[in-house]
């Protein structure tokens, strides 16, 4: 006998014991040509109804946010059958009169019973905070509502892949223990074994302890951008999506100090604005994903399709973004100056003046962006940088042309190590390229509403907080 996973359960085929199903088909069957079938369903129970002669319990299996409506007559009910335990379950499909398909069990038994009155920290019936829930992060996919995120995370992960195959992108997998700071910012994590025995074996002459493993200093990495345009320079176009780090000392709804990156880097471009229409197609492919796929999962989170996904995103110089701040001054808190990096507050006004449509802020101060970014042609103050602001989050999106003169990068990286690999490749059959990265935990908070970014990833990290 072979499991049926909830999903499949009411596929408008013949449901059979040897057949496997699972709940999240439940709401695409016919259920009438589910009736008199036999099956096994296991899961967790979600509800528990006492009645005269019955029980009336919702199960699911987690592969969708629907509930089967379980009925267990009284007189073959466990001792220990109680709300959050899992359960085996065999029966023959029926209708319910409310006109859903549910489980007449003949038989069922518990694989995991559940003490809800000594610690559980759910019961049925009762809404709890997001804050509450975040306490129990090894519990939190039982909750109805973090099950959907996590299916939509998923959803998402996967229209990426799609995305990028489409046009043509080769994924890649760019290291995570690296010797480099691609944003030379100093918010790194140090990678070093924890037992001195071994760094003591290891240590070499003039290199100091810290150092011993890898005779140089490594870091968790922040960005794969710097190997993904090595990688460029061999394979055209390519994508990595993965783990990145940041040190920093944040705290707010929208950090983390591990989060997941999506990255591309693109050979042969050199015109930033075809690198913002590049964005704008991914940001636009996943978020339909979700709204065609997730529709039953976003329904139960109370998210929507956003309004701005058929819109053409905007797209402002850096400077007409300070001009539109200068003129809306009354409204701003902290005013900006020519030369200061947008704030949150700035970024999130800029939205709502393009009508709560994201909005691509390009050509910025070369003094307020890292090294790799290439001059403006026709303004050397300039660089081919951009950011994509949107709502709920501020900047979303952050992406340039790199730079490819190699006596300019010589200059730049003179004072920093480890980087003369990077330096050799404008000395080889040298190609301008351009990509940028997208925050994925942040692309979920933006298209989904999520207000606390430590709500869309199974187990965040930030300053204070490593559990589990």
């Amino acid at each position: 006998m072979i499991l049926r996973n909830f999903s499949r359960i009411f596929s408008s085929k013949l449901i059979s014991k040897r057949e496997a199903h699972n709940f999240a088909r439940i709401a695409e069957a016919n259920a009438k040509e589910a009736v008199g079938k036999r099956t096994l369903v296991k899961g967790w129970i979600r509800a528990v109804r006492k009645m005269k002669d019955n029980i009336f319990l919702d199960i699911n299996d987690g592969s969708c946010c629907e509930y089967l409506q379980v009925v267990v007559p009284k007189s073959n009910k466990p001792n220990n059958l109680t709300y959050g335990s899992s359960v085996s379950v065999e029966g023959e499909l029926a209708l319910a009169p409310n006109g859903r398909t549910e489980l007449r069990a003949e038989s069922i038994s518990v694989i995991g019973a559940c003490d809800v009155t000594n610690g559980y920290p759910f019961v049925p019936r009762k809404q709890y905070s997001t804050e509450y829930v975040r306490k129990f992060l090894h519990l939190r996919p039982r909750t109805r509502g973090f099950a959907s995120v996590l299916r939509l995370r998923d959803i998402a992960s996967s229209a990426v892949a799609d995305h990028f195959r489409e046009r043509s992108f080769i994924n890649v997998h760019t290291p995570i223990i690296t010797s480099n700071d691609c944003e030379g910012a100093g918010e790194v994590f140090l990678v070093r074994p924890d037992s001195h025995e071994i760094l003591t074996s290891m240590k070499k002459d003039n290199i100091p302890e810290e150092q011993s493993y890898f005779d140089t200093k490594a870091y968790l990495t922040v960005s794969g951008q710097l190997h993904l345009e090595a990688l460029a320079r061999g394979l055209g176009k390519v994508y990595t999506f993965g783990p990145t780090f940041r040190a920093e000392n944040s705290r707010t709804r929208l950090h983390l100090s591990e989060f997941y990156m999506i990255e591309a880097e693109m050979a042969f471009v050199d015109d930033i604005e075809e690198v913002a229409r590049e964005v704008e197609l991914l940001v636009k492919f996943v978020t339909r994903a979700l709204v065609d796929k997730g529709a039953s999962d976003m329904n139960n989170i109370d998210a929507s399709e956003p309004k701005w996904l058929n819109e053409k995103f905007g797209l402002i110089t850096y400077d007409e973004a300070l001009k539109i701040l200068d003129n809306h001054a009354d409204r701003i808190t902290f005013p900006i100056r020519h030369g200061d990096n947008l704030s949150k507050e700035h970024e999130m006004f800029l939205v709502q003046h393009n009508n709560d449509v994201p909005v691509f802020v390009i050509n910025w101060p070369k003094e307020i962006k890292p090294f790799y970014m290439k001059e403006c042609s026709n303004d050397l103050s300039k660089v081919a940088a951009l950011d994509l602001l949107a709502p709920q989050v501020g900047e979303l999106v952050g992406g340039s042309v790199r730079e490819d003169d190699y006596e300019k990068l010589q200059f730049k990286l003179s004072t920093v190590p480890n980087l003369a690999w990077y330096l050799e490749l404008r000395k080889y059959g040298n190609i301008p390229t351009a990509g940028f990265g997208v925050g994925f935990e942040r692309f979920l908070q933006c298209v989904l509403g999520i207000a606390s970014i430590k709500d869309t990833i199974p187990f965040p990290r930030w300053p204070h907080n490593c559990n589990l």
